[in-house]
């Protein structure tokens, strides 16, 4: 009798698919969780073991035989499987797609789940001897040669591309001394790079308390949200959780928002955690992610350290799993198979039977809501470690006064008293490039982009316009395309005119500008952030990637550019993000010794969220805000899922959704429709885009419509539009 195989394969269909065993391939080696290459069409892709079935869905003699077993063992557990299962099911995205979501590239495309040794260079005692003076023709030989001498320990291969020249010189460069005898290639038998030995943590009451209560749940499934205020020390408390951890012979998961936030959390952590730890986002190598993957897989790291993408890579020996800043919307995946990482993380925990430990200074109010009805256990760090008070908050009214490039007659002399006394100054501006708009003086035309319903925005010192929906870019015009005047004026304020108007202010402060257009280079972000902790920089600019988690202790005065940028929106999320945002720029300010001030440039003083935010404080806000929820049937009181299409024309994806609410409709009274409508900016990359807004009281009622909806969506797949399904949608774009 014939095996048959259940695979999925990574395709947008909602179902698995069967196969003959490969030839010749023991049955025990057939096992869930490895991978096949298996014929698809007139394709052969990677594909997923499932199950070994004794009922395939069609006649044996109709099915293909897979290709081959690509791995010797399962690199997914049945664990892991489960929790994919459940991804799929909850998110209705196609399994074979999630499946492949927590792989990186290079086993997504079959490659061998080897794990290659790290390597190292060292000088060897002929290269030691050496005078510096032999490189003299050889510049980058001679910086890699002085690295070497300084270092006691093998300098890891991957930290090659760190050092000054391009990663291919440099490259050339340790070839060179290999070949000459002055310095070697060494086997790194992990991936620690030992810590300086260091006091250990001194933890304050409340710390230790915190850390107390989590460690008693090692072993068992918890949810503890920290909540404590910024610069409390919630990042110590991480830590010496997973020191405990790590001790128990078990691996802890730490994620993260944004990679901007790793490179001071991976410093950290290597300081005190006596483990081998790798780092898993998007802007490593695909070499790199896939030996941190493999690594975590087999149990040789005991910390891996990553963003949202990372909640997926398997746990050998599962420990516990940190959440840092889980209130940040970055967790939630925007495009393709649009999960929670927040979500996803806890369900590992309760599957993994492991405790997760979600820190926010501004939790979100779903989590607020869970330790209300007893789900999560919060612990609280209600104080600034050691001496650092919180900052002080000052309303600008910006009503009619003149401001230089965004910037007020108040905060600028604020900004020179602090520098005179010698501390540091963090702007924030959540809107990057020069200005918002370019727009012609004569007859007011403005600069839009073709594909987009949206303005340009100019990037003066590239003299380039670009659109930041659809990435298209253009070059300055000479004149107004609908005139012919040249009086062409920039409108508004970004992060780039605000930098040029600090510099020539204050022409003897070194300014730091911190986006995304600024941090491209590889490490660009971490010697921007070096500089700043050296003292080198006096003025700190930037977008949110500056909101959170960074450790300034020279800074004493925040100065927020735009409070007003959340008031007024249509999403009912606005004022939630608004005041997250407010609390966690100001928590930058006063983290050493000094006292600190935040600044709050402002046309509306009297918003009543602005008001009620600094007279009770993140959690007054978040209990009035929950009230609010709770009256209007919103999460997390009520649950949403969000359909959207995008085709050539608007009328053909407001129809799509139509059809698809009138087929539904009455089916399910305890499911609303809302909708449908064009999305709030219909027309992107050049398509044109509509939204359908489903929300009900009870979870399991949504999900019935929405599995009756896809149901019928496959049977008559529509093909002149593309649609995608946002279950607990975060963004209404």
């Amino acid at each position: 009798m014939e095996t048959v195989v259940r695979v999925a394969v990574p395709i947008p269909a909602y179902r698995c698919f069967d196969y003959l065993a490969p030839a010749g391939v023991p049955l025990e080696s057939l096992l869930p969780g490895v991978r096949l290459s298996v014929p698809f069409g007139n394709r052969i892709r990677v594909g997923y073991l499932i199950a070994v079935v004794e009922t395939p869905g069609c006649e044996v003699e109709r099915l293909r035989p897979a290709g081959a077993v690509l791995d010797a063992e399962p690199l997914l557990s049945e664990t892991d499987l489960k929790l994919l299962r459940w991804a799929a099911r909850y998110y209705h995205h196609p399994l074979g797609e999630v499946i492949q979501s927590a792989f990186p590239v290079h086993l997504r495309e079959g490659r061998g789940a080897e794990l290659a040794r790290p390597s190292g260079l060292v000088l060897t005692p002929a290269g030691a001897a050496l005078d510096p003076a032999t490189f003299r023709r050889a510049p980058v030989q001679r910086r890699l040669f002085e690295v070497l001498r300084g270092r006691e320990r093998p300098l890891p291969a991957s930290r090659l591309a760190e050092l000054a020249g391009s990663g291919r010189t440099v490259r050339d460069a340790a070839r060179r001394l290999v070949e000459r005898g002055w310095a070697e290639w060494v086997d790194l038998q992990d991936r620690r790079i030992p810590a300086v030995a260091g006091p250990p943590l001194q933890l304050n009451p409340a710390q230790l308390g915190a850390v107390d209560e989590i460690s008693q749940n090692l072993g068992r499934y918890g949810v503890f949200l920290l909540e404590g205020v910024t610069g409390s020390g919630k990042t110590e408390v991480y830590i010496e959780v997973i020191r405990r951890v790590i001790t128990r012979g078990e691996q802890a998961l730490v994620l993260v928002p944004e990679i901007s936030l790793t490179p001071q959390l991976e410093r950290r952590l290597r300081e005190r955690i006596e483990a081998p730890l790798a780092v898993f986002h998007s802007g490593l190598s695909e070499t790199e992610r896939a030996a941190a993957w493999l690594g975590f897989q087999k149990g040789e790291v005991g910390v891996l350290l990553g963003t949202r993408s990372a909640v997926f890579a398997p746990m050998r020996w599962p420990g516990v799993i940190v959440l840092d800043e889980e209130h940040d919307r970055s967790f939630k995946q925007q495009e393709g198979f649009r999960f929670s990482a927040r979500d996803v993380a806890v369900m590992r925990a309760r599957m993994a039977d492991i405790p997760l430990v979600a820190g926010s200074a501004t939790p979100s109010l779903e989590s607020i809501r869970n330790v209300q009805r007893g789900r999560y256990v919060r612990l609280v760090l209600p104080a600034r470690a050691g001496a650092a008070v919180a900052p002080r908050y000052r309303v600008l009214d910006i009503r009619a006064r003149r401001l230089q490039d965004g910037l007020s007659e108040g905060l600028i002399a604020a900004m020179r008293d602090t520098l005179a006394a010698g501390d540091q100054v963090l702007l924030f501006l959540n809107r990057r490039g020069f200005a918002p708009a370019l727009v012609c003086h004569g007859c007011g035309w403005v600069a839009r982009c073709r594909r987009c319903d949206a303005n340009l925005v100019l990037h003066a010192r590239e003299s380039r316009l670009r659109c930041h929906h659809c990435a298209a870019e253009h070059g300055l015009p000479g004149c107004c395309p609908s005139c012919g005047q040249e009086d062409l004026r920039p409108l508004g304020v970004g992060t780039e005119r605000v930098d040029e108007a600090l510099r020539r202010l204050f022409p003897e402060v070194g300014v730091a500008r911190i986006d995304r257009d600024s941090t491209r280079g590889r490490r660009s972000l971490e010697r921007m952030l070096e500089r700043v902790q050296q003292g080198e920089v006096g003025i700190l600019l930037g977008t949110q990637m500056l909101a959170k988690g960074h450790h300034f202790p020279g800074v004493t005065l925040v100065g927020i550019l735009d409070v007003d940028a959340g008031f007024y929106s249509t999403d009912f999320r606005a004022a939630e993000h608004t005041a997250q945002l407010i609390v966690q720029v100001a928590g930058r300010a006063g983290r050493g010794g000094k006292p600190g001030t935040v600044l709050l440039q402002t046309r509306h003083p009297d918003h009543p969220l602005l008001q009620r935010l600094l007279r009770d404080g993140y959690p007054g806000f978040a209990a009035a805000e929950l009230a609010e929820r709770e009256s209007a049937c919103l999460p997390p009181f009520g649950y949403q899922a969000l359909w959207r299409a995008e085709s050539k024309e608007l009328a053909l994806s407001m129809d799509f959704l139509a059809r698809l609410r009138e087929e539904a409709d009455g089916k399910n009274g305890a499911v609303h429709w809302l909708g449908p409508a064009p999305a709030p900016m219909p027309r992107q990359a050049g398509r044109y885009r509509a939204q359908l807004w489903l929300k009900s009281a009870r979870r399991e009622e949504l999900h019935a419509v929405l599995t009756d909806a896809l149901a019928r969506l496959q049977e008559t797949p529509e093909r002149r539009v593309r649609w995608s399904l946002d279950v607990d949608p975060v963004d209404f774009y």
